[in-house]
């Protein structure tokens, strides 16, 4: 346990330097965030995974403080980046973070999943890391909002702890009528869908 003279200190934002998509980025976070001290091992091995076009529009779902949707900005300069979560301190870290990376086409803003999100075929890519314990029920009402929010032609990426891959291999055909295993780690695998 820390002790009350540990508290100031435990108050400060942490930096983590970090190269993602081939972009080095410094990314202040907090206690209290998801994997505040180094990014986590699922969001590294999606990164290996993704591809992005320069004008791609891209939705990061959960976007915590943003490693995810500040990296794809850089990659799509002539795009745009929406990051939601459902946390104001991830919310105001992700907006933090693009200023301090000088990243002018990612705005963060509370949602929760697309609750505010108000597109329809708009996105190229729906991108997420997603929590292992969402719940499959919130898991499927995301997998909807996500297909009428793509474009035709757009993909759904999401990078989960392997005991989801059978859940999302099987609502992403469900939803989706099709499903590619892009990769599977030790603990994570990445799946990826196309809005035909």
């Amino acid at each position: 346990m820390f002790t009350r003279k540990d508290i100031p200190k435990l108050k400060l934002d942490l930096k983590i330097q970090a190269n993602l998509l081939d972009h080095d980025l410094t990314l202040q976070t907090r206690w209290g965030v998801f994997s505040p001290k180094a990014i986590d091992d699922g969001t590294i091995l999606f990164m290996k995974y993704l591809d992005i076009s320069k004008a791609d529009k891209c939705l990061d779902l959960g976007c915590g403080y943003g490693p995810i949707g500040l990296a794809v900005a850089k990659s799509c300069p002539e795009g745009e980046v929406h990051m939601v979560d459902k946390d104001f301190v991830a919310v105001e870290l992700s907006n933090t973070n693009a200023k301090l990376n000088h990243i002018n086409n990612a705005q963060a803003y509370l949602s929760d999943a697309f609750s505010t999100v108000n597109k329809k075929n708009y996105f190229d890519q729906v991108l997420s890391n997603v929590p292992a314990k969402v719940g499959r029920e919130q898991l499927s009402i995301i997998l909807y909002d996500a297909f009428d929010a793509l474009k035709p032609g757009g993909k759904i990426t999401f990078v989960t702890i392997n005991g989801l891959r059978h859940f999302i291999k099987d609502n992403f055909k469900s939803v989706f009528g099709n499903y590619k295993k892009l990769k599977q780690g030790q603990k994570y695998t990445i799946a990826q869908a196309i809005k035909q």
